[in-house]
């Protein structure tokens, strides 16, 4: 398999530097993928991606994910605001081929104002589900007329909130343009899960692993509460059992990136890198890119320790 991040780069894609890139790669990762926010995606050159192409080139780093920023729901009850996301989708997949990113991500949002993850009754109505498939088969179709594959990011609160359902969305759609990332963390459900997490990643790959050309590596960690209380965790510092995880990527994916997420970052530098290790790659704090190194650490002995090769 292959180990890669999101994030450790520049908010602004088009002011990725070569040393920005050899420093994550310093860390035995080949990929740093970032987003594209909506108040730049009508502001990109094609000049400014044949540059971001030429240098993860001239860097030997892989872009698999370019994520598309908006604030938008696909499954809108309002024809403009449907119209409106689908305009800056076809956007985003414009620069992700330009820029040559494996796949360009997206979310499914959410009727729930406050947040494109955050839970709402209706997001589980049938006619919900009709506009999600009627919306995703319009970027589908913008997806395969210029050969980008589109991956969604789901999530146990949104409308896409199952393996199961992943499946059944990409059935209806019909597009082999249209896949899934393969983020388990966010498909545990119950506390019983996580303390049998082996048994629950087995049915999540079961479900999922054919509809998932990536992944998003992360552990769960359970806080304290009168209900039920997941965080999303540093890679080997959390409840799950990473090595199963592993070896089931692995083995369904053997060339295919598993992507470290989700935690402080700054743009990396080996300056930066050398100023946040001690010998053995030990970090010393919660700052920024600490993390992401305890993470590639983390994963990277699970994975040797599991008999999982990551090149």
């Amino acid at each position: 398999m292959r180990l890669g991040v999101v994030g450790m780069l520049p908010n602004d894609f088009r002011t990725i530097s070569s040393e920005n890139l050899l420093a994550i790669r310093e860390l035995g990762l080949t990929s740093a993928c970032f987003h594209v926010g909506g108040d730049l995606l009508f502001d990109v050159k094609p000049a400014d991606c044949a540059q971001v192409q030429a240098l993860y080139a001239e860097t030997e780093m892989d872009l698999v994910q370019m994520g598309v920023g908006y604030a938008e729901c696909l499954f809108d009850p309002s024809a403009d605001v449907r119209t409106e996301v689908v305009r800056k989708i076809e956007r985003g997949l414009e620069i992700a081929r330009d820029v040559g990113s494996h796949t360009c991500l997206i979310r499914t949002g959410s009727l729930n104002p406050t947040g494109s993850y955050n839970p709402a009754k209706q997001n589980h109505a049938p006619d919900a589900y009709e506009r999600l498939i009627g919306t995703l088969r319009k970027v589908a179709d913008k997806a395969e007329a210029i050969g980008q594959t589109i991956v969604i990011e789901t999530h146990v609160l949104t409308i896409m909130n199952s393996p199961e359902t992943n499946a059944q969305v990409v059935k209806d759609v019909g597009s082999d343009r249209i896949r899934i990332v393969m983020d388990y963390v966010n498909h545990f459900q119950a506390l019983h899960q996580v303390y049998n997490s082996a048994d629950r990643l087995q049915h999540i790959f079961d479900v999922m692993s054919d509809i998932c050309p990536l992944g998003h590596c992360k552990d769960i960690s359970v806080g304290n509460g009168f209900v039920v209380h997941f965080s999303e965790e540093v890679p080997g510092e959390g409840e799950l059992d990473l090595a199963t995880m592993l070896r089931l990527w692995h083995a369904a994916h053997p060339d295919e990136y598993m992507l470290l997420e989700h935690l402080p970052s700054q743009p990396a530098t080996r300056s930066g890198i050398d100023q946040v290790m001690q010998l053995g790659w030990t970090p010393m704090g919660d700052g920024p890119n600490e993390r992401y190194i305890l993470a590639a650490r983390n994963v990277q002995r699970i994975a040797a320790e599991a008999g999982v090769p990551i090149y």
